[in-house]
């Protein structure tokens, strides 16, 4: 808490004094100062806005404006003249950092009158804040129905009424639960008033006229609330980076099947939480005080350590969400969807939070991707969030990494912000991009789009400090299991740890390796490690194996096979007694190769070669006769090298040539198929 002094300041010198003072407070928060004047105080909470203004401001604050504190922290208030003069004071402030100051509440106190402000940052035209909510509970627990009456404007039926304009999917609607990510805004304006009209004809939101509208906008997550989609709601709280969790609690039914699961989850993330207990108009009474105290128990738990907070009036509202930043209080909501009882305390809550983080526009621009499209006359586009910078139109940046660890230069066509075209796009902010001349089939989810400033390396290996959560028994090395790393979603083998086995509640440092492809990866990036049901979550490290590579925009060299010309056959290729290894295998020590990215050694095996004899007929007319049987014995070691080559760089054999690719799956039946045929003819 952080204390403003001025009423007998004069505004014309205002400027130049309050910006040193509010510095000063801001380096050494909580120390008063001493009063001007009448002793007119302003206490601010969630950060030093006035000092913040040339700083990282989230844009979002609160304002409380009252008199001096007495030694047992009672609030005294202000006179009407001397409220009026603060207004004015704050006002003026406000107007030299481009904010708006919103009156939340008034009430009366010991001494004269309070107030409670709403600081907000002025956006310009096609810009608004914008903070993202995760939406996570059990299933059934009335995630999309609430997110359907939030941004519909409608109640429910109690039938799923309000449900049903959230989904994607036609088996979602029949059976009433989500399946996929599901994203829907909320818009407010300068006021707090929220924007959302449904279209009068088919009730579709229209978000370009929400954005236009809006100055803060919520961005929900509808996550699915199954066990069998646990690994969707895995990556949608990885790789979509919400700021805040609302945590969806039946009151009928309890803290039941995931409601731990995805608390944990949220907790491991460092990801804040509130909770919302949904259906209170059908739960008797002593059975929703159960689900409460019961939900206060596992709040309180040394696991989460929270401070539960029941939510009942603005008030309470307003203490929430002036420490809500903490990370430590979590306030609790009680509402009915068919009702609408309490809908109004839960967006006013939505209006007060601000978004977690700030971000520089002078550093490098990052961007992850966690979705493509191929949209008809506009090409591939890419979805995603961007993690720090400013990216602006027809900027070009790097794409990757490919299978091979390889950074692609690329330039964006256009920029979209909510369904809304935009010239820039700043950290903090989803977009999705459009890309020119590329293929929707060489962008998967997990890759990012960087600035060449940051000189971009794909890491095939990595070490993680991880704490398993659970395990029914022991983790070795060798396991593998699902690692989830913002948007990277991709299987990982231990290689080595320094314990030799690791159980529930252990601790330890890891070394982990890619399977399939190398992945662009930060050192302290938060990861979940999941298998069926095993789970824990780390913090990596240090990065090991990187690739280093050179923008790549040439066409990559098409892979052949070796010719079937037979040729005296060397001892690795023998095998047996010889001493060499067996068919196929890589020499000793050359393992990792056969796992690297793009290494020499797999690739030199594939080199363009000559062009392979076949049975069929040619031009002329003329039949080709020998080397059929030749060929089929050197056919097991050529399909060994495939699958080597596909160990090592993983080239899709959908991408090799057509000749390439019969080569690579023919079977032992060619031969005599072939034989049959000089024998017909």
């Amino acid at each position: 808490m952080l204390c403003l002094m001025g009423r007998s300041v004069a505004l014309s010198c205002f400027n130049l004094v309050c910006a040193q003072v509010f510095s000063q407070v801001e380096r050494t928060p909580g120390v008063p100062l001493q009063c001007w004047g009448h002793g007119v105080v302003a206490f601010v909470r969630w950060g030093s806005w006035l000092a913040g203004w040339h700083a990282g401001w989230s844009g979002l604050s609160l304002l409380l404006m009252s008199g001096l504190l007495s030694p047992d922290g009672t609030e005294y208030g202000l006179s009407e003249a001397d409220m009026e003069a603060s207004y004015a004071t704050v006002k003026s402030m406000a107007e030299q950092i481009e904010a708006d100051v919103i009156l939340l509440r008034e009430r009366q106190e010991a001494g004269g009158r309070v107030r409670d402000y709403l600081v907000r940052k002025r956006v310009g035209d096609n810009d608004f804040l914008e903070v993202r909510v995760a939406v996570v509970g059990n299933v059934d627990a009335g995630k999309s129905t609430l997110l359907g009456v939030l941004t519909h404007g409608e109640l429910d039926n109690g039938r799923g009424f309000a449900r049903q304009k959230l989904f994607r999917h036609k088996h979602e609607i029949e059976s009433g639960r989500t399946s996929s990510v599901g994203n829907d805004i909320l818009g407010f304006d300068s006021e707090g008033n929220v924007v959302n009209k449904p279209d009068s004809h088919g009730g579709s939101l229209e978000w370009t006229k929400i954005c236009e509208k809006s100055t803060k906008v919520i961005t929900f997550i509808d996550l699915a609330g199954h066990e069998k989609y646990l690994k969707t709601t895995v990556f949608g709280m990885t790789g979509h980076l919400p700021d805040f969790c609302m945590l969806m609690v039946g009151s009928n039914a309890g803290i039941v099947g995931m409601t731990k699961e995805h608390l944990g989850l949220a907790l491991a993330l460092n990801v804040p939480v509130f909770v919302v207990v949904t259906k209170i108009d059908m739960c008797p009474a002593n059975i929703l005080q159960e689900t409460l105290k019961l939900l206060q128990r596992l709040l309180k738990s040394p696991g989460c350590r929270k401070i539960p907070v029941l939510v009942q009036s603005k008030d309470d509202v307003i203490v929430t969400a002036s420490n809500f930043s903490s990370e430590r209080m979590c306030p609790i909501f009680q509402i009915s969807n068919v009702t609408g009882e309490n809908l109004d305390l839960l967006k006013m809550f939505l209006n007060l939070l601000s978004p977690r983080t700030s971000y520089r526009e002078e550093e490098p621009a990052e961007f992850q991707i966690d979705d493509t499209y191929s949209v008809p006359g506009v090409g591939t586009v890419v979805s995603g969030t961007t993690l720090r910078g400013l990216i602006k139109l027809n900027d070009t940046l790097l794409l990757g990494p490919d299978p091979l660890g390889n950074f692609l230069s690329i330039a964006v066509k256009s920029i979209h912000r909510k369904r809304m075209p935009v010239k820039e796009v700043r950290g903090g902010q989803t977009a999705s991009f459009a890309l020119k001349k590329i293929k929707r089939s060489s962008i998967r989810k997990g890759m990012v789009m960087v600035s060449p400033r940051l000189n971009p390396q794909a890491s095939w290996e990595f070490e993680a400090e991880i704490l398993v959560l659970h395990h029914p028994t022991t983790i070795s090395p060798r396991y593998q299991a699902m690692v989830h790393c913002g948007s990277i979603r991709q299987t990982a083998t231990i290689l080595s740890m320094d314990k030799d086995c690791l159980r529930t509640g252990d601790k330890a440092t890891v070394h982990f390796r890619f399977i399939k492809t190398p992945e662009y990866l930060h050192i302290d990036q938060r990861l979940v490690f999941r298998e069926g049901r095993t789970k824990a979550v780390g913090t990596i490290t240090k990065l090991l194996q990187t690739t280093n590579n050179s923008p790549m925009n040439s066409k990559p060299q098409q892979i052949k096979m070796q010719s079937t010309k037979k040729g005296p056959l060397t001892k690795r290729d023998e095998g047996g007694p010889s001493g060499g290894p067996a068919v196929g295998a890589p020499p000793p020590g050359d393992e990792a190769s056969c796992l690297g990215a793009g290494q020499p050694a797999a690739s030199s095996s594939l080199q363009p070669q000559p062009k392979p004899s076949s049975g069929g007929r040619r031009r002329g007319g003329q039949r080709h006769k020998p080397q059929v049987q030749e060929a089929n014995s050197e056919f097991p070691w050529r399909r060994i090298t495939v699958l080597q080559a596909d160990m090592a760089g993983r080239p899709n054999l959908q991408k090799l040539s057509p000749k390439a690719r019969l080569q690579g799956s023919v079977s032992h039946t060619a031969a005599p198929i072939a034989l049959f045929c000089f024998v017909l003819f």
